[in-house]
C-alpha cells in the first residue's frame, strides 16, 4: 500500500507518481472538472473561505484536517481503503477464487456500467444543489451544504480513477461524459431520474440527504463487496464520507420538526410564523422516500442476478458471513404484484433475481429506523404526531409497481382516488410555494431561521456560533 501523497497535484494514495501516462491523463481531466465545478458548484460562494475537513489518509484519523479553504482549493483526491491481503471472492459462482486487479474481460461492459452510473450520481447532487446558499438557515448549515458538495466532488474523482486506469479510452471517455451531462436538463439529463429532480429548498435538501444518500449507502456498500479489489477499496472510503452526507439529512429534518413541535407546543400555529407543519414535512418524506427507492431498480432483475453471480455487487454486508448460502442459489424470494384485478397475488422469484429487492428492504428497515427517532423526538416534545415510512409500493416509477397506484400504507388503489388524494400525500404546488416563501438567508454566527432548531453541537468541537463561512 503506497502511502498518501498530500503534495501531489492529485492527492492520492495509488501511486500516481510512478504511473505516467495515468497521471497525465488525470491531470488534464482535473481542468475540465474545475471549469464544471465553477459552473455547475455552488453559486456565487467560489471566493469565501469555508471550514471544511478534508482527508489526510485512510485510516480512523484521515478525517482529522479541518481547516479554512476557498472551495475551488479544496484538495479533491484519490483513496482507496487498506488492501486485504489473500483477499478471496466471497459470493457468487467465483466463490473462493482470488479477487482480480484487472477487468475480468467477459465481465467489462457490465463493470463500467455499474461504475459510470454511480459516478454519475455524484456531480448531479451538486447541480441540484448549487442555489441553496442563497437560502440558507444559518452558517452552520451552510457549511455542512458545501462540505457534503465537495465530498460529492471528490467520490466523482474516486470513480473517474477507475474508468481512467482499467477501461482505457471507452473509460476516459465516459469520464468526460460525467461532466457533460447535467441534472435535469432535458437534452442530456443525469442516468437516474431522481438526480434530475430539483432541490430548490433546503426540507427538499435534508429529505434528498436523508434518502437518497442512503440509497447510495446501500449501493456503494454492496459495491463494496464487489470481487474486482479496486472497487471494493474505493467504495469502502466514499462510504466513510456518505455517513456525514446522511447524518446532515437526518439531523436536518429532526431539527426542522423540533422547531416545528416547540412551536405547537406554545400554542403557535407555524403556518403563521414561516415554519414547516409536521404533516407538510411528511409529504416530503413521502416524495424523496418514494424516489429514492426507485434508485434500487426493478425487484426482479437479470441484472441484478448477473451482477451477483459474476462476483461484481454482493448483497449488504455480504462478507459479514450473515447469509447462509453465498452463492444464493435453491432459494426464492416472496414478491406481491398486482393481478388483473389490482388485487395483490405473491410470485415466487429466485433469490439471485430479487438482489435488488433485498437491498430495497434493508434500506427499508434503516429508514424505519430514522423515523422512529424522530418520532422519539416528537413524542418527548409533548406533540401527538407521529412520521411514517411510505410502503416500498408508493408513487413508484421504477420495478414491479410502476404502471399502479397505491396509496403510502401500499394498499391498492384505482387511477381516480390516486388523482383526488396524492395531494394528500406528495407536496403540491402550494405546499412547494409556502416552503420556498419559507427560505431566509441568515447568515449572522449563531443566528438561525425560525424554521429549524440549533444542532446539538458544533463542528469539529467549535461552538455553534463560530464563523464556519468568512464571506470575500
Amino acid at each position: 500500500m503506497s502511502t498518501v501523497d498530500l503534495d501531489a497535484k492529485i492527492p492520492n494514495n495509488v501511486g500516481l507518481k510512478d504511473d505516467k501516462r495515468l497521471l497525465r491523463a488525470l491531470e488534464k481531466w482535473q481542468p475540465n472538472f474545475l471549469s464544471w465545478w465553477k459552473e455547475m458548484g455552488p453559486s456565487d460562494f467560489l471566493e469565501d473561505l469555508i471550514y471544511l475537513r478534508t482527508a489526510v489518509g485512510v485510516g480512523k484519523g484521515g478525517w482529522a484536517h479541518f481547516d479554512y479553504v476557498k472551495m475551488p482549493e479544496y484538495r479533491w483526491g484519490i483513496f482507496l481503503a487498506e488492501p486485504v491481503e489473500g483477499r478471496k471472492i466471497h459470493f457468487g459462482d467465483n466463490l473462493g477464487q482470488p479477487v482480480w486487479n484487472e477487468v475480468p474481460g467477459e465481465f467489462r461492459n457490465r463493470l463500467r456500467r455499474l461504475i459510470v452510473t454511480q459516478g454519475d450520481t455524484e456531480p448531479a447532487s451538486v447541480e441540484q444543489q448549487r442555489m441553496l446558499g442563497h437560502t440558507c438557515p444559518s452558517l452552520y448549515d451552510l457549511r455542512s451544504l458545501f462540505q457534503v458538495n465537495v465530498e460529492e466532488g471528490r467520490h466523482l474523482w474516486a470513480m473517474v480513477y477507475l474508468l481512467h486506469t482499467y477501461f482505457g479510452q471507452d473509460g476516459r471517455d465516459e469520464a468526460e461524459e460525467l461532466l457533460q451531462r447535467r441534472s435535469g436538463n432535458p437534452d442530456k439529463p443525469r442516468i437516474l431520474q431522481a438526480f434530475n429532480n430539483p432541490i430548490d429548498t433546503w426540507v427538499d435538501f435534508f429529505a434528498f440527504t436523508t434518502f437518497t444518500d442512503r440509497d447510495g449507502k446501500y449501493q456503494l456498500a454492496a459495491l463494496a463487496e464487489s470481487g474486482f479489489d479496486p472497487l471494493a477499496r474505493t467504495t469502502q472510503f466514499m462510504l466513510t464520507e456518505e455517513a456525514y452526507h446522511m447524518q446532515t439529512g437526518e439531523n436536518g429534518i429532526g431539527r426542522i420538526a423540533h422547531r416545528t413541535a416547540e412551536l405547537m407546543r406554545e400554542g403557535t400555529d407555524p403556518r403563521k410564523v414561516g415554519a414547516i407543519p409536521l404533516e407538510m414535512l411528511q409529504k416530503y418524506i413521502n416524495f424523496w422516500a418514494s424516489a429514492s427507492m426507485d434508485l434500487f431498480g426493478g425487484e426482479d432483475s437479470t441484472n441484478a442476478a448477473e451482477s451477483f453471480g459474476a462476483g461484481l455487487k454482493g448483497r449488504y454486508r455480504e462478507g459479514d458471513g450473515i447469509y447462509k448460502d453465498p452463492k444464493a442459489l435453491g432459494q426464492t424470494y416472496t414478491i406481491e404484484v398486482p393481478n388483473a384485478d389490482n388485487q395483490l397475488v405473491k410470485q415466487e422469484i429466485p433469490l439471485r433475481r430479487a438482489m435488488n429487492a433485498l437491498l430495497l428492504d434493508a434500506y427499508v428497515a434503516d429508514c424505519k429506523r430514522i423515523i422512529d427517532r424522530w418520532n422519539r423526538d416528537l413524542k418527548a416534545s409533548g406533540v401527538d404526531f407521529q412520521f411514517t415510512m411510505p410502503d416500498k409500493r408508493f408513487n413508484r416509477h421504477q420495478g414491479v409497481y410502476a404502471n399502479y397506484r397505491f396509496d403510502p400504507q401500499g394498499n391498492p388503489i384505482s387511477e381516480a382516488e390516486w388523482t383526488r388524494r396524492c395531494g394528500d400525500w406528495l407536496p403540491t404546488q402550494a405546499d412547494r410555494d409556502y416552503v420556498k416563501a419559507c427560505m431566509v438567508q441568515v447568515i449572522e454566527p449563531g443566528k438561525f431561521v425560525n424554521w429549524i432548531a440549533p444542532p446539538a453541537m458544533g463542528v469539529n468541537g467549535q461552538p455553534i456560533d463560530f464563523e464556519y463561512v468568512k464571506f470575500h
